[in-house]
């Protein structure tokens, strides 16, 4: 299955590094009853995805809440040790945005967002998507074409909604 409108997400299981160390966040219990934009991207601390694409979820964090979206989900396929690192070092986390670890990258295939590039250590990551979830069925996907960040950015998902 690849993500679109209308779709119910799958059930997952993803990692967050909490007080006691990884802790299993399922991903149901985030979207049950919340109206959640959730988003995809290649890699913690990769060029785009530093620079460009979380970025803009930190600078629309407010207008989203403005939308009445509860929360700001940034999933990769990246250990919890890494996300959390990531999300301290570009203020993510400070700025109210959560970053969820795929480690295993189950919800990536399940998604049907999975992709790889051998030549630089990509194996099964993640297309870069953005979606709006409200109590677990997506109301407004945009994927954007492999290499692009144009139409997964917040900005983007903003206008779309």
């Amino acid at each position: 299955m690849t993500i679109s409108v209308g779709a119910k997400l799958p059930e997952a299981t993803l990692l967050q590094m909490g007080e006691n160390g990884a802790e299993p966040v399922k991903l149901e219990d985030k979207l049950k009853g919340r109206k959640v934009v959730i988003f995809g991207l290649p890699g913690a601390f990769t060029g785009t995805c530093s620079t460009s694409h979380l970025p803009s979820f930190i600078r629309t964090r407010d207008k989203f809440a403005a939308k009445g979206v509860d929360e700001i989900i940034c999933v990769a396929v990246n250990d919890p040790f890494v996300m959390k690192a990531w999300g301290e070092a570009t203020g993510a986390a400070k700025a109210g945005v959560t970053l969820l670890a795929d480690a295993d990258g189950s919800l990536t295939r399940a998604l049907g967002m999975e992709f790889s590039v051998p030549g630089l250590g990509f194996f099964d990551r993640s297309q870069r998507y953005a979606a709006v979830v409200d109590d677990g069925v997506a109301t407004v996907v945009q994927i954007d074409k492999p290499g692009e960040c144009n139409i997964s950015t917040g900005e983007a998902l903003l206008e779309a909604i």
